[in-house]
């Protein structure tokens, strides 16, 4: 007898490619059928089985509070009572907008804007048009949307399900785009030796996310801004992931680097859609309309995603231990490993890889064993812990796993790793 799971899936592949409207989602890297939600409350998710799980992918980031944050739920309903849309400016964006640049000192201006894919695709083209110049420089494995120059060598569910750069970029687009190994300064600088005067941007992954959560290398990302200022192209930071969640101010300050521009989304809007960028106010003045790059969004600033952002930056405002609690949790789970695994963790992001060798980029990362975490996922999964369905994601800890959660997922990964 399907399990209504089953049947929905079914019935969701007649009408949506794939049955899902993003990829990872199919369990196409772990096998299975993808569990349908029903509904979530604070550390748990509940699917249309009535099964329960202690949930680790948080909607892949966002939720740093865990589901239904009670100051998120508030905030939203009292936005409902005024309306869901405007197409106009509100007081509450410009609001947002302060309380960014309040927490990340290097976004003087910031453009808020509706999904991550936005707001790199936006950031590029300001780099772009306040250079002059054409080239981007990213690396392998980073994921930074599904904007069409950058899905070259790109991580996440690209990487999931072993897809070769996308049928239907044209080649000049990709032809604009340099895809360098993650943690190789030595490449960097020969690119820009190559290419002198033509890269417009470097685009990076603080903390790599979509191949698995990878570090930078010491000097790694100092080295970048001192390339980047040196031959007079923009240093972007896609912090979609890590802004708000591995710091306050997000891996900028955890590193101490400056970046030009700054792209956020996930934590900035407490769970629902929006996303921003931002950086130097030189440079975002040219930006339309106080400039002649043009981007634009009927829903922009849209007055729920305003509402349950403020309401997440002023909880982190007032609550600063929540990074304190975030910080332990994190390092009990990345703990329980065994010797023979590598665990790459930042803040409250981390992957256990089912690797014995280290795992600096997206080569490094490509070396696992993703049958072993094939079943590992399932055997979690049994046991009521949901993971992301892939070796290649980072799992996320929010501020409302209990540690009577964090108990019982250690247990439950050590038991699943001895089997696997």
């Amino acid at each position: 007898m399907q399990t209504h799971s089953e049947q929905l899936f079914e019935r969701a592949r007649r009408s949506i490619p794939g049955g899902v409207n993003s990829p990872v989602r199919a369990y196409r890297a772990v096998g299975g059928t993808p569990r349908f939600i029903a509904r979530g409350q604070g550390s748990r998710i509940f699917d249309v089985d009535g099964n329960e799980y202690i949930d680790y992918v948080c909607s892949w980031g966002p939720l740093l509070c865990g589901h239904r944050f009670p100051p998120v739920i508030d905030a939203l309903s009292r936005a409902l009572e005024i309306g869901t849309s405007f197409g106009a400016p509100t007081e509450q964006e410009v609001e947002l907008a302060e309380l960014v640049r309040e927490f990340v000192p290097s976004v003087e201006m910031v453009r808020l804007v509706n999904s991550g894919t936005e707001a790199t695709m936006s950031a590029l083209r300001v780099a772009r048009g306040f250079t002059g110049r054409d080239i981007t420089i990213k690396f392998e494995g980073c994921y930074h949307g599904h904007v069409d120059s950058l899905l070259v060598k790109a991580g996440s569910g690209v990487a999931t399900l072993g897809l070769p750069d996308s049928p239907g970029v044209p080649k000049g687009f990709s032809d604009t785009t340099l895809a360098l190994p993650y943690n190789n300064l030595g490449a960097v600088e020969s690119a820009f030796c190559s290419h002198d005067k033509q890269v417009a941007a470097v685009i990076v992954e603080p903390v790599a996310g979509n191949m698995g959560c990878v570090r930078p290398a010491a000097g790694f990302l100092a080295g970048l801004r001192e390339l980047c200022t040196r031959h007079g192209a923009l240093l972007i930071f896609d912090e979609v992931m890590t802004g708000f969640r591995v710091a306050a101010g997000g891996a900028q300050q955890l590193y101490s680097i400056t970046p030009d521009l700054t792209t956020m989304g996930k934590v900035i809007g407490g769970g629902l859609p929006i996303a921003g960028y931002g950086g130097r106010k030189d440079i975002m003045s040219y930006v339309a309309p106080s400039g002649p790059i043009y981007q634009a969004g009927t829903l922009s600033g849209n007055p729920l995603a305003v509402a349950a952002g403020l309401a997440m930056l002023r909880h982190l405002k007032a609550h600063p231990e929540t990074y304190d609690t975030l910080e332990n949790s994190s390092a009990q789970l990345a703990a329980c490993a065994p010797e023979q695994m590598t665990v790459n963790r930042v803040g409250s992001m981390l992957t256990w890889f089912f690797t014995d060798s280290a795992v600096t980029n997206y080569d490094t990362a490509r070396h696992s064993d993703t049958k072993k975490f094939a079943r590992f996922f399932h055997l979690m999964l049994d046991r009521g812990i949901y993971l992301p369905p892939s070796q290649f994601e980072a799992l996320f800890v929010s501020a409302a796993h209990t540690q009577e959660d964090i108990a019982t997922t250690v247990k439950a990964a050590r038991e699943c790793f001895a089997l696997t």
